[in-house]
């Protein structure tokens, strides 16, 4: 099994796209951080479209493989994130949008995406909907 081979950025304007490492659908793992917490907020997926309208907006767009196209968080919700940064991992296979996300991020309207606890006994407990 081969490693990855880190990226070497140059900061030339929009060589994110050539440093990102798309998989076999033209894909990259999209992570949605909270800014001001550290609270990982969800996984998503997202293309190169998708990408550089974030870029381009500020809001996190992302790939839905189910309804294969753009979605901009909160267009339906209105929940939306606010993207503050954007992080390209040491080997380009995942992104990370830093956010401002006063709402739920997950559809159950959850918090996080991430709201089922897995205790050490493997017992799974699942927080409360942030709108009941």
């Amino acid at each position: 099994m081969s490693a990855m081979a880190d990226i070497a950025p140059r900061g030339s304007p929009d060589e994110v796209l050539a440093l990102a490492k798309w998989n076999e659908q033209g894909l990259v793992t999209a992570i949605a951080q909270e800014r001001s917490t550290g609270e990982v907020l969800m996984v998503a997926w997202a293309n190169r479209e998708a990408l550089a309208k974030t870029l381009a907006t500020g809001l996190a767009t992302y790939y839905s493989r189910s309804r294969k196209k753009l979605w901009t968080k909160g267009e339906e919700s209105g929940f939306t994130q606010k993207v503050v940064e954007v992080r390209l991992d040491c080997d380009g296979d995942a992104i990370l949008y830093s956010v401002e996300a006063p709402g739920p991020a997950c559809h159950q309207l959850r918090r996080s995406c991430f709201s089922h606890r897995v205790d050490r006994d493997g017992s799974v407990h699942t927080d409360k909907p942030v709108i009941a």
